[in-house]
């Protein structure tokens, strides 16, 4: 008797896909006044830490509690719209790298910015200058631009971000920009100040450090005119020294001293100056006795070197100084652009010249 073939199985029915993941909903402010038992236009005032209406210390955290335990933050961009501008305030970013002093001064300025309800965005503008940038920038549509030298703006490039907004334009340079405040830092003076330091000292035959690096060759460019003119009609022209900031290229500038025959240096700041005094002596030069080297700067390591390193110190406004003049600018748009300084430069000698 033959066995009769199993009928086939069934196919299994497809299992039931998942539903897609429910994205988490947004707290609004609406959830985090319902949390913190106040109305909507408290939550908007503490949170945006407006100032004209009073609201107690307790309401406050309690707005602030609530807001964090439901991971609520303002929308940015929805405060722009009511207020008609944003709180960005731009700061062109250094391409390169840059000092304990010009650094210590940038936090200073976010940190005060910061306590002030501003948004501080450091815009890197690679390949960008002028013009080009100021265009580049407007599209951000920052309240407020802080430009301290690196890129030189025009009236027109300040034109152009006075339309897409900005309130406040603040430059620093040898001379102010029309339609900008201007915070007037002449980097001439710096290196007349040091050469004329180095001829009061009794040397003859100076160079001045040219860095290699793009960054601060901008500023150094105006330090070696200063220098020049302050030496022009005592001795022979200064020499421009190319240096880059590594050891290798202080050491290979210290081995051919000799043969330039110089009896003193400004080095244009007080990093270089002490990357280059090391490698002098490592080459046998006696400082300041063979070679006077003066930086910029008053950089407290230098203080602490030996042989102490002299330099030319100038008074820059402090970062707390500055988010003031940014916020007064912003509030009061109608005034006439301030002008501050010139900054002051004066050589420090101490016993490396």
């Amino acid at each position: 008797m033959s066995q009769s073939p199993k009928p086939p199985k069934p196919p299994k029915p497809p299992k039931p896909s998942l539903p897609a993941p429910t994205p988490p909903s947004v707290p609004t402010s609406a959830d985090v006044a319902r949390l913190a038992g106040v109305s909507r236009a408290t939550v908007s005032y503490v949170l945006n830490n407006a100032q004209a209406v009073r609201i107690s210390e307790p309401t406050r955290r309690r707005v602030r509690r609530a807001a964090e335990e439901l991971g609520y933050v303002p929308h940015a961009a929805a405060r722009s719209l009511r207020a008609g501008h944003t709180r960005i305030v731009l700061l062109p970013a250094s391409e390169g790298p840059v000092g304990p002093l010009h650094s210590g001064f940038l936090n200073e300025l976010q940190r005060a910015l910061s306590r002030l309800d501003y948004t501080v965005v450091q815009y890197g503008s690679l390949g960008l200058g002028g013009d080009e940038a100021a265009r580049a920038w407007a599209e951000l549509r920052p309240v407020a631009v802080v430009c301290l030298g690196r890129i030189t703006l025009s009236a027109h490039g300040v034109g152009t971000l006075r339309r897409a907004g900005a309130r406040a334009v603040i430059t620093m340079g040898p001379a102010p920009v029309p339609g900008a405040h201007a915070l007037i830092a002449d980097q001439a003076e710096v290196g007349a100040r040091a050469a004329a330091h180095l001829l009061e000292r009794g040397r003859r035959r100076i160079g001045v450090v040219v860095p290699a690096q793009e960054e601060p060759a901008l500023f150094a460019a105006a330090r070696l005119e200063g220098a020049r003119s302050a030496v022009r009609s005592a001795v022979p022209p200064v020499v421009p020294l190319t240096m880059a900031y590594t050891e290798e290229s202080a050491t290979g500038l210290a081995a051919r001293w000799r043969s330039l025959g110089l009896d003193g240096v400004f080095a244009y700041d007080d990093e270089y100056a002490m990357l280059l005094m090391r490698a002098l002596l490592d080459e046998g030069l006696r400082i300041p006795e063979d070679v006077a080297v003066i930086g910029a700067g008053d950089l407290l390591l230098g203080r602490l070197l030996r042989p102490r390193l002299s330099t030319v110190r100038f008074e820059m406004p402090t970062g707390d100084h500055l988010a003031e003049l940014v916020d007064r600018a912003v509030r009061e748009p109608a005034q006439t652009p301030d002008r501050h300084g010139p900054v002051a430069a004066t050589a420090v000698g101490r016993d490396s010249t």
